[in-house]
């Protein structure tokens, strides 16, 4: 009978292991955000809320901010509540369809993304590399996420 263990490759260390750089640097990231998105009044998830009505324009719903960020709707709706609460944002039910909550930005809270617009510059600089080669890096990450996102489990 032969050994598993001997047919198993052994865990990488942590520092050579893509998840934990990759979480790593979420954590950098989001420290280096962390002063800016306080003294704005609001967290990096309601920030990623922002940018995503900001990006879609007229509002969408909660199942469409949910999507964009590949979170939970029950996950985007205490956000819009709190960014709501704040004045950044409007949430009202479809009337064709009082199930689905459409949000949009305020004229604050569309001033408060404004506010925001430092936030990619600030990572350029305090990376030290190129903003042609972050974006190389993120197109990257981007295409391993869609990767992962749209495969199968693999069987054990």
């Amino acid at each position: 009978m032969k050994s598993s263990a001997v047919s198993d490759p052994l865990p990488l260390p942590l520092d050579d292991q893509l998840c934990f750089s990759l979480y790593a640097t979420t954590i950098a990231i989001n420290r280096a955000y962390k002063p800016v998105l306080d003294r704005l009044g609001i967290t990096y998830p309601q920030f990623l809320v922002l940018q995503t009505l900001n990006e879609a324009g007229d509002g969408c719903s909660i199942g469409a901010i949910a999507d964009r960020l590949a979170l939970e709707p029950s996950t985007i709706t205490p956000l819009a509540k709190r960014l709501e609460v704040a004045g950044l944002v409007t949430r009202v039910r479809n009337p064709a369809d009082e199930r689905q909550v459409r949000v949009r930005l305020t004229e604050a809270g569309k001033s408060r993304w404004a506010e925001t617009g430092c936030l990619g510059p600030m990572i350029v600089k305090r990376s030290g590399m190129t903003p042609e080669r972050l974006a190389a890096l993120n197109t990257e990450v981007a295409a391993l996420r869609r990767a992962l996102a749209d495969s199968r489990p693999v069987p054990s």
